[in-house]
């Protein structure tokens, strides 16, 4: 009976054009538009580097890490600067932002560092995040180098081959909290593509809802027969779940396909674990839809509003609609990302172009597999839990 019904499942999903299309044509299509709108533009438009003042006080000129940082983030020969940087005084610098000389003025100072804008905008976010990655940065360096010189204080009790035991093990777990591991650029039109992926891959709740309706017997007359079968509940879910899963594997393979061999879109160099990412996080979404589906004894138009409601809200989070947004939730709202299945999918992406270590990754598909494990899990309560009065 579990191949009896993925087998009707399938071609019961095959048939429904409206679903063929959204699941399947409607990521490649929106694939072509990104690719249409985005594909000049880092072309054509440069990036200036943003006017800012730096507070030229005792800390920031005895503090020679942070004062080389910052050299480099305003390298004049660099054509990628981030920043055009003037020290100067506290009261020079509030004169150039009355003027709207500078975009904003920083002080670093030993214990915090204040960054002074008179406007929001898109130069101010930058100014903040970066300042904030540097002094991070600089705190796990300063960590490093105080934990190195307590194990270089101990080296007699653990000798030379200990010592160097504990300073490898050391650099290895802070590895993962450095700013940058990579000497890879990431541009925001991948981005753009990242979340593509994410949201296709949610986009399979639709599908697991359909297969779903195909089993309850209040929603077609083929739920009502299996309703009054001998058949296992959790066996008419997991062929059905199955059913709507392989095609959704099949649709995010064409979009890996369309964007990689016709868009020409360099995912990056680990395509083994973009493919496990992308595979995971499909049944991610066709789970999501499942347990909707299951859960919730209303129409099933509305549950498909719910689904793709969920999807899109996901994906504007993550950064789908301007990636600042993303920054936005991590640093006022962690939580929402951390339980976001389109977040973990795309932090997954980030996370294999920019680090070396793969620490960050493995915790988003840990994250994905718990998302679908407890969706599963709603899933099948639920449809035990339904019975019928009558057919």
């Amino acid at each position: 009976m579990f191949f009896l019904n993925f087998k009707y499942t399938l071609k019961a999903l095959l048939r429904n054009k409206a679903l063929v299309f959204w699941t399947l044509a409607f990521p490649l299509i929106m694939a072509l538009f990104f690719n249409m709108a985005f594909s000049n533009i880092e072309k054509s438009e440069t990036f200036d580097a943003i006017p800012v003042a730096v507070i030229s006080n005792e800390y920031y000129e005895n503090n020679e890490s942070l004062k080389s940082t910052m050299d480099q983030l305003s390298d004049e020969s660099n054509d990628e600067r981030v920043f055009s940087t003037k020290y100067v005084t506290e009261d020079e610098a509030k004169e150039l932002l009355n003027k709207e000389e500078i975009s904003g003025y920083i002080i670093f100072e030993e214990n915090s560092q204040k960054v002074v804008v008179t406007k929001n905008g898109v130069n101010q976010t930058i100014i903040k995040f970066v300042v904030e990655e540097v002094v991070q940065s600089q705190d796990t360096v300063e960590i490093i180098e105080a934990k190195i010189n307590e194990i270089m204080n101990n080296r007699e009790n653990l000798g030379w081959m200990g010592t160097i035991t504990e300073i490898f093990k050391l650099m290895s777990n802070n590895e993962a909290n450095m700013l940058d591991t990579s000497d890879n650029n990431l541009s925001y039109m991948m981005i753009e593509y990242y979340t593509l992926v994410a949201m296709t891959c949610l986009y399979g709740g639709i599908l697991g809802a359909v297969a779903i309706n195909w089993c309850l017997a209040n929603m077609t007359n083929v739920g009502k027969r299996l309703s009054m079968t001998p058949v296992s509940k959790i066996k008419l879910v997991l062929s059905s779940t199955l059913a709507g899963y392989l095609l959704q594997v099949i649709g995010i393979a064409l979009l890996f396909i369309f964007t990689a061999g016709v868009l020409h879109i360099n995912y990056g160099e680990h395509l083994d674990k973009i493919l496990l990412l992308a595979v995971i996080g499909s049944f991610a979404g066709t789970a999501l839809g499942v347990a909707v589906t299951a859960a919730l004894k209303i129409s099933e138009g509305a549950k498909t509003g719910i689904i793709i409601g969920f999807s899109m809200l996901g994906c504007f989070f993550a950064g789908m609609m301007g990636v600042m947004m993303k920054y936005v939730i991590d640093k006022n709202v962690p939580i929402i990302n951390k339980i976001n299945p389109a977040n973990m999918i795309t932090d997954g992406f980030y996370s294999l172009y920019y680090y070396d270590t793969f620490e960050r990754y493995w915790t988003d598909i840990a994250g994905l597999l718990i998302f679908s494990g407890i969706m599963m899990t709603i899933a099948v309560l639920s449809l035990r839990k339904q019975k019928y009065e009558s057919l």
